[in-house]
């Protein structure tokens, strides 16, 4: 068994345990961060993407409006590479009640939640896709978030003031001496080994999964109810501002441009397991309907992908437990010293992405307070690494990237072609203008990522085609370079596509159904990827 020694462990590697993690090492702790699988492959991968104004809770919960609202200024100047200022607004649809937007107005203003109501016409100008027959509109500064992105921001953070991050090593037991937390004990999957950490504090960040994790070390009804939400994506951008209809939070009443295409959600509904989150079909038309109500037309466009998220809404005495739509959205801090007599540990849950940091700041305050350290937090003081204050995500990204790439191998002069190194500029996704450098650059730092775990910080098989094209050549990449086998490299490929399937499966019809009858025949029949040798035991990571 490995051994290790950590001021402070974090079980959990969203949104929350990033910023955790970071916080706790920029205070001066030694800090292991612990995640079962990748990091932001649960909760914080399985969004819509939306940065909140608070503009959503000036009516239902005004506290989180106004927390939203603060921070969604922290995290665009912190995290500027992982947002766009879309700016967003609420709308009146026709099929609106007119006295909500009355309430709207004055909660914002309580919220203290940025807004100006603008004319229909402006917002029509803005935004042409919009409803006609909309009968008011409030513009607030919404904006969009890449959840990746932004995680790997803070964790590279957390590793520049020293701590260590430790992914596919799930929590096994943790140990304790009488009444305090003295160690955790994790099993590395890829290593296949244990590993023990001696720490001073836990503290668990595992959203969906928290109640599991304090289950460990006798710290039981700990009551987080996954609320199951689904979300879908549209083919192209619908729209380029943060659509939200103007009444009390439901389903399908946001549409959010992110990157190269248009996100509507999302559901509502209690889940019995975090791990299993199905996407019924009544539900894809649910979304469907809303999506007509802000955007006539919406079911022409092409839908590319769905999934499903599950939100760790902490158990709500005021509404039954099958209610999840109008549980809190605030964030829960569980000092299980006082709930349980176990010292050492505390749990939070609940929240959102846009206060990640908050969240993440206040559950170390209470940390430092239990070991009587007197140390500030700094984390809305400095930038994450790769982020510039003042420069924020533009569409138009990748394309600038490239077309400056291949500028660089033409001669001043006479602008001919330079042979050497133009081919890292090929572009292999290019729905996401994904190119080989990129991808062969992080195949070198993390030579043991799944396909999967490179898209989620590349962006690879994000678009239309879904993989279709791109996922055959960054197969072929990686061989090449020498990073995996050819068994290997099939069973990555095949997971790869498994995964992008569960969310083409409740959108099959329209376009969508050529293109996926395009990639099956690709696979299927000029591939016979399914008869392709693999490893004895096929890749599951």
């Amino acid at each position: 068994m490995r051994t290790m020694d950590a001021d402070v462990v974090v079980v959990g590697g969203g949104a929350t345990g990033a910023g955790v993690v970071r916080d706790v090492a920029m205070r001066g702790y030694s800090a292991v961060l612990l995640d079962k699988a990748d990091l932001a492959q649960g909760t914080t991968g399985r969004y819509h993407g939306l940065l909140h104004s608070g503009g959503r809770y000036v009516v239902s919960d005004q506290g989180s409006a106004t927390e939203c609202a603060e921070e969604n200024a922290i995290v665009t100047r912190i995290h500027g590479e992982a947002v766009e200022k879309t700016g967003g607004l609420f709308v009146v649809t026709p099929d609106d009640p007119m006295e909500f937007s009355d309430q709207w107005t004055e909660g914002a203003t309580k919220s203290k939640v940025p807004w100006e109501e603008i004319s229909v016409a402006e917002a029509l100008r803005r935004e042409p896709r919009l409803n006609p027959g909309i009968k008011r509109a409030f513009a607030v500064q919404d904006g969009t978030v890449d959840g990746w992105q932004m995680v790997w921001g803070a964790v590279h953070s957390a590793i520049d003031h020293g701590a260590k991050v430790l992914t596919y090593t799930p929590v096994t037991e943790i140990i304790r001496e009488g009444d305090q937390v003295t160690a955790v004990v994790a099993h590395d999957l890829r290593k296949d080994e244990d590993i023990r950490i001696s720490t001073r504090f836990v503290i668990n960040t595992a959203g969906p999964w928290a109640g599991r994790i304090a289950d460990l070390v006798g710290c039981h009804d700990v009551d987080v109810v996954p609320g199951r939400g689904i979300m879908i994506a549209m083919n192209h951008r619908l729209v380029n501002t943060v659509v939200n209809r103007c009444i009390y939070p439901a389903d399908g009443d946001i549409l959010v441009p992110v990157h190269t295409v248009s996100i509507i959600g999302t559901t509502d509904v209690k889940a019995d397991d975090p791990q299993k989150l199905p996407i019924p079909r009544n539900e894809v038309q649910q979304m469907f309907d809303s999506g007509e109500a802000l955007i006539p037309g919406f079911r022409d466009s092409r839908a590319v992908h769905a999934w499903a998220g599950a939100r760790p809404l902490f158990k709500d005495k005021r509404v039954a437990a099958t209610d999840t739509r109008h549980m809190s959205r605030g964030m829960s801090i569980l000092d299980h010293g006082t709930r349980d007599g176990v010292k050492g540990i505390v749990s939070i849950i609940g929240g959102k992405l846009t206060t990640y940091r908050l969240m993440a700041k206040n559950v170390t305050d209470v940390m430092c307070e239990q070991l009587g350290d007197d140390r500030p937090c700094t984390t809305d003081k400095e930038a994450v690494p790769g982020a510039s204050e003042g420069k924020n995500y533009l569409i138009t990204h990748r394309l600038g990237v490239n077309e400056k790439a291949r500028s660089s191998h033409m001669e001043p002069k006479a602008k001919a072609p330079v042979k050497k190194n133009a081919i890292d500029d090929q572009v292999i996704c290019e729905c996401e203008l994904m190119s080989r450098k990129m991808l062969t650059d992080l195949l070198a730092e993390q030579p043991d990522a799944t396909f999967d775990d490179l898209r989620r910080q590349l962006r690879l098989g994000m678009g239309p085609c879904q993989g279709g094209f791109c996922s055959m050549r960054a197969t072929g990449v990686a061989l090449e370079e020498g990073n995996i086998d050819v068994e290997r490299a099939t069973g990555l490929l095949r997971l790869f596509l498994k995964n992008r399937w569960i969310g083409l499966w409740p959108i099959l019809f329209g376009e969508q159904v050529r293109q996926t009858a395009l990639d099956d025949w690709i696979f299927q029949g000029t591939f016979d990827v399914e008869h392709l040798p693999v490893p004895e035991s096929e890749v599951e990571l």
